[in-house]
């Protein structure tokens, strides 16, 4: 779709006409694509391999108000939400800043310094920042958090 892709289509949809029930159409079977249409407000999601008989169901189901999931799309839903969350998604505003710094390679004094706040503040943060990332120590912190890439 040339102006903007599915999901951000059934929400400009939704939004202007609540009363109309979308199914995503798509040969996209990953798990994020369909949980951001769903979450546009597609009722359905059914993959362009659809038998013609199953396609008629899905939109005599969506004119009652009752969703429609291809088996594949219901699978690969099951298995994203299923997934351990992402490094680093507790952190704060403040603990991500602080571990950003960290990466820079400050000591907790410098980090203060920057931040304008007392070492024993930061001491704390990076206490934090490590129990929340399940390591040891900065060096541990700073490589998880480049393999992860949790600071852009």
């Amino acid at each position: 779709m040339p102006e903007m892709d599915g999901a951000s289509a059934t929400r400009a949809i939704r939004q202007q006409f609540p009363q109309i029930q979308v199914i995503a159409l798509t040969s996209f079977k990953e798990g994020d694509m369909i949980k951001n249409a769903l979450e546009a407000g597609a009722i359905g999601y059914l993959l362009k391999d659809v038998s013609v008989d199953d396609l008629a169901r899905a939109i005599r189901a969506a004119y009652i108000g009752r969703a429609t999931l291809s088996p594949e799309a219901a699978q690969s839903l099951v298995e994203t939400v299923n997934q351990p969350p992402a490094v680093g998604l507790d952190l704060t505003e403040r603990e991500r800043e602080v571990l950003g710094l960290m990466i820079e390679g400050l000591n907790n004094t410098q980090i203060a310094g920057r931040l304008t706040v007392s070492p024993s503040t930061i001491k704390s943060h990076v206490s934090n920042i490590l129990s929340k990332l399940g390591v040891t120590s900065r060096t541990e912190a700073v490589t998880l958090a480049l393999r992860h890439k949790i600071i852009p």
